[in-house]
């Protein structure tokens, strides 16, 4: 993978950190750490299987809990092109069971929607 990846953010990622934000006040710091191993290239996590697309599930520490990255974040994301990464939605796991691979679709699908009209 090439160095330099670009990221973008689906609506639907902004949306779910700014309600995170409000219960957990350290997670952009939390996960600065990953996005910045995805912008030199590095994928982490897991590739979801069944969503169609190379998209990825991370887990990501919440250092505002004391219970480690399996009660932490994950965050979900969509390798575009080996030049682009799109940070589809995060969630707390202490609120949120698995996301499905058919929700990850919905996602994906409404922001190349937006993503055309632009």
């Amino acid at each position: 993978m090439p160095a330099n990846v670009g990221i973008e953010y689906t609506p639907e990622f902004k949306r779910a950190l700014r309600k995170l934000v409000k219960k957990y006040h350290h997670i952009r710091s939390d996960l600065q750490p990953v996005i910045m191993l995805l912008q030199k290239g590095e994928l982490v996590g897991d590739r979801i299987s069944g969503a169609g697309n190379p998209v990825f599930k991370a887990r990501v520490r919440n250092s505002d809990i004391q219970k480690g990255k399996r009660s932490g974040y994950r965050l979900i994301y969509w390798q575009k092109t080996r030049r682009y990464i799109t940070l589809v939605t995060i969630y707390s796991k202490l609120d949120q069971g698995d996301i499905s691979a058919r929700e990850i679709k919905r996602i994906i699908k409404e922001f190349e929607i937006v993503q055309q009209r632009t």
